[in-house]
C-alpha cells in the first residue's frame, strides 16, 4: 500500500460519462486526467481537469490498439508512475477486455476477460445467464434474422402489447440507420411492431434483436445500480438510484436525467452474490424496473462500465474514481463493501436537464415532492457544472447544452409518454 504512488487516469471517450470519471479524480486526488477518443464531444470541451486528444477512426480496430501500443511505448512509460485505464463507452470497454493481456504491460486495466465479457454484453447470452443464477428478468423473445424469413411476423407474440423492442448488439447498432430508427422502441400495436422490425433487418442489423413484455409503469419504476469490484473479485461498492426521468428523443430514449439515491438491501445482497460468483471486476452499471404485477426488480442489462449518469454516486459521497485507485493504483486491501443510502440530512438529487424541465415533466408523485424539496434545499447537482472547471467559454457552452433540453422534452416528451 503506498498513496504516495504517482497515477495518470487515461480516460477513453469525451462524452458526460468522461467528465464524470474526470471530475471524480479531480475531486479526489486534484489531479487532470487524460482522455482519448475519435472525436471531441461537448461535455468535456474548455475542461481544465480533463485532456482530449481526438485520434481519427480511435474508437474501432486496427487504429485503437495502434494508438495504444504508441501511447504506451512513446508516452505512458514513466517506471515510477502508473497509467489508470477507464473506458467510458462500451465499444471502449470491449475494446479494452480484448486487448487486455497486451495493455497490461503499459496500463493498469479493471476489466473482465473477454470470454465472460461476450456472455455478458450480448442481451442474449445475458438473460441466459439471468435464469442460470435466478435472477428476475422481463419476459423475452430472442429475434433472429432468419425468423422473419420464417413467418415471424404472422405468429403470435408469446405476450401481449404493449411490447418493448431493443438490439442485442449496442456497439452494431451505431452503425445502422433506417426510418424511425431509436435507442429502443416501445410498440402499442403489431403493425408498428412488424413495419420497424422489417426496416431494421432490411437496413443491415445481423444480430439478434430483443422483444419483451413492456413492464407497466413510467420513468420513476426504474432503478440504476452502479458497482466497483476490485482485483480479488470483491465488492467495494454499490450505489443504487432511483430515476424520475428519462430522456424522451429518438437517440438517447432511456438515458437518465434525474436519478435520487435509494437503498434496498434486497437488490444489493443479489447483485453482490452474482458478481462475486462470476468473478466479476472492475465497474459494473445495472439497469432494471420494479414490476407491479409481481413485485419483483427485473434486469434489463449489464454495462460493464460505469454509467453515463454514474456521477450521481460520486455526488452522493462515494466517489467513484476513489475506489478503482484505491484497489488498482493503492492496492489497498478489501475491508468492507460500502452500500449507498438514502439518509434524508446527506442525500443528493443529481440531474442531467435543467430545473424547470425536471419541474415540468417529471411525473407528479410523491418521490417528485421530494425531489423539489431537495432542489429548494439546494442539496442537488449535476456532472458537469463544476466550479473548479468554469472558465466563461466552458460555462456558455454547458448552459447552451442544457438549454436544448426544453426543446427536446416539448417535442418528444408527449409521443413518449403516449
Amino acid at each position: 500500500m503506498n498513496k504516495q504512488q504517482k497515477f495518470v487516469p487515461i480516460l477513453l471517450g469525451s462524452d458526460i460519462n468522461v467528465y464524470g470519471m474526470a471530475r471524480s479524480f479531480h475531486e479526489a486526488y486534484g489531479i487532470v486526467s487524460e482522455a482519448y477518443a475519435g472525436l471531441q464531444l461537448a461535455p468535456t470541451k474548455h475542461s481544465k481537469i480533463v485532456n482530449v486528444h481526438t485520434l481519427r477512426d480511435f474508437d474501432k480496430d486496427p487504429v485503437f490498439i495502434e494508438e495504444m501500443r504508441k501511447l504506451g511505448k512513446e508516452k505512458f512509460n514513466d517506471p515510477d508512475t502508473k497509467y489508470l485505464l477507464i473506458a467510458c463507452g462500451d465499444g471502449y470497454a470491449e475494446l479494452v477486455s480484448l486487448h487486455k493481456n497486451e495493455l497490461s504491460e503499459w496500463f493498469i486495466c479493471p476489466y473482465i476477460d473477454f470470454s465472460l465479457l461476450e456472455r455478458l454484453i450480448s442481451k442474449v447470452s445475458f438473460y441466459d445467464i439471468c435464469e442460470e443464477y435466478q435472477l428476475p428478468y422481463p419476459n423475452t423473445l430472442i429475434i433472429r434474422e432468419d425468423m422473419l424469413e420464417n413467418g415471424l411476423l404472422n405468429q403470435e407474440l408469446p405476450f401481449s402489447f404493449p411490447v418493448a423492442l431493443k438490439p442485442a448488439n449496442s456497439v452494431e447498432w451505431l452503425s445502422v440507420d433506417f426510418e424511425g430508427r431509436k435507442k429502443a422502441f416501445i410498440f402499442d400495436t403489431r403493425e408498428e411492431f412488424d413495419t420497424i422490425l422489417t426496416r431494421i433487418y432490411q437496413a443491415g442489423y445481423k444480430s439478434e434483436m430483443i422483444a419483451q413484455d413492456f413492464i407497466p409503469g413510467d420513468d420513476s419504476n426504474m432503478r440504476v445500480l452502479n458497482a466497483y469490484v476490485d482485483q480479488q473479485n470483491q465488492v467495494r461498492m454499490m450505489c443504487l438510484g432511483h430515476p424520475l426521468l428519462e430522456d424522451p428523443s429518438p437517440e438517447a430514449i432511456g438515458n437518465y436525467v434525474a436519478i435520487m439515491p435509494e437503498y434496498n438491501e434486497k437488490i444489493y445482497q443479489t447483485i453482490k452474490s452474482f458478481l462475486e460468483k462470476i468473478s466479476y471486476t472492475g465497474f459494473a452499471n445495472f439497469d432494471m424496473k420494479y414490476d407491479p404485477r409481481d413485485g419483483e426488480y427485473k434486469l434489463f442489462e449489464i454495462n460493464l462500465r460505469q454509467g453515463r449518469s454514474s456521477f450521481f454516486v460520486t455526488l452522493n459521497g462515494l466517489n467513484l474514481a476513489q475506489f478503482v485507485t484505491e484497489d488498482r493504483v493503492f492496492e489497498i486491501p478489501y475491508a468492507e463493501t460500502i452500500y449507498g443510502k438514502a439518509q434524508e440530512d446527506t442525500e443528493m438529487l443529481w440531474m442531467g436537464v435543467p430545473k424547470e424541465v425536471f419541474a415540468k415533466f417529471a411525473r407528479d408523485n410523491e418521490d417528485k415532492r421530494r425531489a423539489l424539496d431537495l432542489i429548494q434545499k439546494d442539496k442537488w447537482g449535476t456532472t458537469v457544472f463544476y466550479k473548479k472547471d468554469m472558465s466563461p467559454m466552458r460555462w456558455m457552452l454547458m448552459k447552451y447544452m442544457f438549454s436544448k433540453y426544453k426543446g427536446r422534452f416539448e417535442m418528444f416528451f408527449k409521443e413518449k409518454e403516449g
